[in-house]
C-alpha cells in the first residue's frame, strides 16, 4: 500500500526574502551583543541598573525577532490573537528605539565613565557595534514595511502609527528620570505629571486596539478619535513644556537656575534638564502626529 507523503507547509521565503535576510541579521547582532556583555557579567552592576537595561533591550528584541520569525516560516500569521499587519512594524518601531537606547546608554557608562582596559574594553567596544548595527537592522524593517503613498495596511505601518510608538517610548523615558520629589512641592508639577501618564495611556490604547484590529470597539469614528485626542496631546504637553522649566529653572518658583552638583555624575538638576528637553522633544512629536493625522482624514474624505 503507497505511503501518503504531506507537504511541506514552511514558508522558506520568510527566511530567504529582504525582509526575511534583515531580521536574521537582527536576530545576530542582538545575540552577539548580549553575549560579548554576559561575558563579563557581573563587571556590570557598577553602574546602576544601565547594563540591566541594556541586556533587556537586546534580549527582548532578541527573543521577539525569533518568534515573528518562527510564525511566518510556519505560516501562523492567521491564526495569532494579533493584527500581523500592525505587530511586526510596531515591535520593529520598538525595536529600534530600544536597541538605540543601549547603543548610547551602553559606551557612556561602561566605555567613556568606566574606562576599562585591555580585552575588557575590546568586549565593551564589539558590544557597542553590533547593538549600533542592530538599530541598523531594525530601522532598515521599518523603512521596508512602512505604508507606501496609496497603499492599504495596518495603521501602524503610517507615520502616525510609527509617532504613536515614539510618543510612547520618550514618555517611557520621562517615567524613568521622574521620582515623587520633582512634583509633590507644587500643583503645577503635578499637572505635568498628569500629562505624561494621561498621553501615554491613550498612545499606547491606540496601538493595543491596532494590533488587536478592536478600533471598531470605539463610540465614535478611529479618525475622528485619533484627531480629537493627537490635538488634547498637543495642548496638553504645550502646558508641561512651559510649567516644568519654570517651577525647576526659575529662582522665583523655588527652582534652581544653574548645575549645583559637582563632578560627572547625573545628579537631579541633570534630570531636570532631560525631562525638559523631553517634553519638549515629545510636544514636537505630537505635532507631527496631529499634522499627518489632519492629511490622513483629508485624504481618506
Amino acid at each position: 500500500m503507497p505511503v501518503a507523503r504531506s507537504k511541506s507547509v514552511a514558508n522558506t521565503s520568510a527566511l530567504t526574502s529582504q525582509l526575511g535576510i534583515i531580521r536574521i541579521l537582527e536576530v545576530i547582532f542582538t545575540c552577539v551583543a548580549f553575549s560579548l556583555v554576559a561575558h563579563e557579567g557581573s563587571t556590570l552592576r557598577d553602574h546602576q541598573n544601565y547594563g540591566d537595561w541594556c541586556m533587556f533591550a537586546w534580549c527582548f528584541c532578541f527573543a521577539v525577532t525569533i518568534i515573528i520569525l518562527v510564525v511566518e516560516f510556519v505560516g501562523l500569521q492567521h491564526r495569532v490573537p494579533v493584527s500581523w499587519r500592525n505587530f511586526p512594524i510596531t515591535f520593529a518601531m520598538y525595536a529600534t528605539l530600544l536597541c538605540l537606547s543601549a547603543s548610547i546608554i551602553f559606551p557612556v557608562a561602561y566605555i567613556q565613565k568606566a574606562r576599562p582596559y585591555g580585552e575588557q574594553r575590546g568586549y565593551r567596544i564589539a558590544a557597542t557595534v553590533f547593538s549600533c548595527l542592530a538599530c541598523l537592522a531594525y530601522s532598515t524593517e521599518v523603512t521596508m514595511t512602512k505604508a507606501k503613498p496609496g497603499e492599504v495596511t495596518g495603521y501602524m505601518a503610517t507615520v502616525p502609527g510609527l509617532l504613536k510608538v515614539v510618543e510612547t517610548f520618550i514618555a517611557c523615558i520621562i517615567f524613568v528620570f521622574l521620582n515623587k520629589y520633582d512634583y509633590e512641592r507644587e500643583d503645577a508639577l503635578k499637572w505635568c505629571l498628569a500629562v505624561y501618564c494621561i498621553c501615554f495611556i491613550l498612545s499606547l490604547v491606540v496601538i493595543i486596539l491596532c494590533i488587536g484590529e478592536c478600533t471598531g470597539w470605539l463610540p465614535c469614528a478611529f479618525n475622528t478619535f485619533l484627531s480629537a485626542y493627537t490635538l488634547l496631546a498637543v495642548l496638553m504637553y504645550a502646558t508641561a513644556t512651559v510649567i516644568w522649566p519654570i517651577y525647576h529653572f526659575d529662582s522665583k518658583h523655588h527652582g534652581t537656575p544653574h548645575r549645583s552638583c559637582s563632578g560627572n555624575h547625573f545628579c537631579e538638576w541633570d534630570k531636570h534638564v532631560t525631562i525638559a528637553v523631553l517634553t519638549a522633544l515629545n510636544l514636537l512629536v505630537y505635532l507631527a502626529d496631529l499634522v499627518y493625522s489632519a492629511r490622513l482624514i483629508f485624504i481618506q474624505g
